[in-house]
């Protein structure tokens, strides 16, 4: 039979046809080319389709229909099932970049903002935010869509940390990332101090429990006993089977995810006598695979409950077929749960009794626990323009005021549309018109270490020696190596009756692997020891800071940024509108300098 087809006007040609089925035999998904009748075989010079805008080479996008079998007993998309195609899409992401096998190292906390009902369609995208030296960070975006409204709605944001592996499980080194776009460039720069603040998470819990009180305080409320929590421990056993595995024989992490948010559940319903709705999972943290064949024991228990959420502490352990070997630990993670009403409002909790011992340390630490949520996503999760100025600094906050302050510059050094304003001898002025901010950078190539330049620009104390509007800056407090707050005051601006004075946090961080700048950032904070006085103006900096980028191993570029505020936006734009020479003045009194000191250096060492 003649293999001739007509679509639409155009002829398909049987030899066409032949090397499509070909190319099909061999993996290749290219549809045959439609020709029109009469078209010679070579291709009209010219022809060539308007190049498509380029797609970061790690992003995977993953679209699933909300079946029955995939909801709770509400007709909504269970959340087990929801971490399983996240974890199946940031697997994929990461193993693109890595070009080998990944696992699942961690997840960081994910924030549910909404459920998603039967029908509806979940649209998940992911992609590599950075690279290190063998784990990678994959940032991983959630929505769902409504096939009969056309509404799109996000659901949630997560960050997961996968670690590529080689033969016999040993690690690989990756390549390094290179970001394109501008959102790329923020997420890369970012990624670092996330790292950074995974690692210290522990840290942060034993530092908020040592300088509370020690007293385990249970909450009262009228009307209401309190259940004791051993009543809604819950143990459960599940055996790893072939489909439970993933491509490489271990466990799927999304997989184990879902079993511990199950068990949460279970331990969750059997405190309020109703069905709870997970609203917050705090990270999960992979210890060690499984394999098939092995015995998961999933374990949850209530730690506490509060006024209208409970928070699930949730475990799973490992062991093979001899029961005598030691169970492995495998996994851990806390989730919060609310139980809703009808009007969808958080419904009042009973209280829980903890036992004595790990019960009650239990409950103390996720009373801990609840206030670092409540920091993190009032200090970090909020957009920069959300967060108050001046936001108190204590002990519980510190790291993520600290992330705050780096990211918050990180974002600024990230953005793309700088214009250059002026330029003076060696120094040049770049301005950013945002719809809230005026944003200024101020760049110099110095000859002196990128390093030495750091050390000396991260130390206020001495900023007075090059910049004439510092009187003082008096060190408050060394926080740790990286962060230290500073009462500084500066001189009069013309028009001002007092001089100014500020609380700055000073966080400066190391480069983090090769490219990265050196970075000192500086934001203002509150602390009860030195309220506003009345011989100063109080003022305010939002996000301001230094980036220093190595351009050899004598040469530095210095690049000083600042989110003008409103009582200083006179100022800048008098100096960009070349009204007056101040702050380039100003910058090339600091390479004087950071040149001078280089050279007392040098005299000590030859000294």
């Amino acid at each position: 039979r003649c293999l001739l087809k007509m679509v639409k006007g155009n002829i398909i040609v049987p030899e066409d046809i032949l090397s499509f089925c070909c190319n099909g035999l061999q993996g290749s998904t290219s549809p045959p080319r439609a020709r029109e009748a009469g078209e010679e075989r070579e291709e009209a010079p010219g022809a060539m389709a308007s190049p498509s805008p380029a797609r970061n080479p790690t992003e995977v996008q993953m679209s699933q229909l909300v079946l029955p079998c995939h909801t709770n007993h509400r007709g909504e998309l269970s959340t087990g099932q929801l971490l399983k195609w996240i974890d199946t899409a940031a697997c994929l992401s990461a193993e693109r970049h890595a070009g080998c096998p990944c696992v699942t190292a961690s997840m960081d906390d994910i924030y549910f903002e909404h459920t998603i009902s039967v029908g509806q369609v979940v649209n998940i995208k992911a992609k590599v935010n950075r690279a290190f030296n063998s784990s990678m960070e994959v940032g991983i975006q959630v929505s769902y869509e409504d096939l009969c409204s056309g509404k799109h709605c996000s659901i949630c944001k997560a960050y997961a940390t996968f670690v590529a592996q080689g033969p016999l499980g040993s690690k690989v080194r990756l390549k390094p990332l290179a970001p394109q776009t501008e959102e790329e460039k923020i997420e890369y720069s970012i990624a670092a101090e996330r790292r950074r603040m995974r690692l210290v998470h522990k840290d942060t819990l034993k530092d908020l429990l040592t300088h509370s009180p020690q007293e385990t305080e249970l909450e009262t409320r009228d009307g209401s006993g309190a259940v004791p929590a051993e009543r809604t421990r819950v143990e459960s056993v599940e055996l790893v089977l072939p489909p439970h595995a993933n491509h490489q024989g271990n466990t799927f992490g999304g997989q184990i995810m879902a079993w511990m948010e199950n068990v949460a559940t279970i331990a969750a319903s059997r405190l309020c006598h109703a069905h709870p709705t997970l609203r917050a999972i705090e990270m999960f943290h992979f210890r060690g695979p499984s394999q098939v064949g092995d015995r998961l024991v999933l374990k949850a228990i209530v730690n506490n409950a509060f006024k209208n959420s409970m928070e699930v502490g949730v475990s799973a352990e490992a062991y093979g077929q001899e029961m005598s070997v030691s169970r492995r630990h495998i996994n851990s993670a806390f989730m919060t749960f609310v139980v809703l009403d009808q009007e969808g409002q958080p419904r009042t909790l009973p209280m829980v009794a903890p036992e004595p011992g790990d019960g009650e340390r239990r409950y103390r630490e996720a009373s801990a626990r609840k206030k670092i949520r409540l920091d993190r996503k009032y200090v970090v999760s909020c957009k920069q323009t959300e967060v108050p100025l001046s936001v108190p600094w204590d002990q519980s906050n510190k790291v993520y005021l600290s992330y705050n302050n780096v990211s918050a510059l990180k974002m600024l050094v990230a953005k793309a549309n700088w214009v250059l304003a002026r330029e003076k001898e060696k120094v040049r002025m770049y301005t950013l018109e945002e719809d809230r901010f005026l944003s200024f950078r101020i760049e110099i190539s110095v000859c002196i270490p990128a390093g030495r330049a750091f050390s000396l620009l991260s130390n206020l104390r001495r900023r007075h020696e090059w910049d004439s509007h510092y009187m003082s800056a008096e060190l408050v407090q060394k926080v740790d190596d990286d962060d230290m707050i500073y009462h500084v005051v500066s001189r009069k601006l013309r028009h001002e009756n007092k001089p100014q004075d500020f609380v700055i946090l000073a966080s400066r961080r190391k480069p983090c692997s090769k490219g990265d700048p050196y970075v000192v950032a500086f934001r203002s904070v509150t602390l009860p020891t030195h309220p506003a006085r009345a011989e100063f103006t109080r003022g305010e900096t939002l996000c301001s800071g230094f980036c220093i980028w190595p351009e050899s191993e004598e040469m530095s570029k210095v690049a000083y940024y600042n989110q003008a505020m409103p009582g200083y936006l006179n100022y800048v734009t008098t100096n960009v509108a070349g009204l007056s020479s101040d702050i380039c003045s100003t910058f090339e009194a600091c390479e004087k300098f950071l040149l001078k000191n280089k050279e007392d250096l040098i005299s000590r060492m030859q000294d």
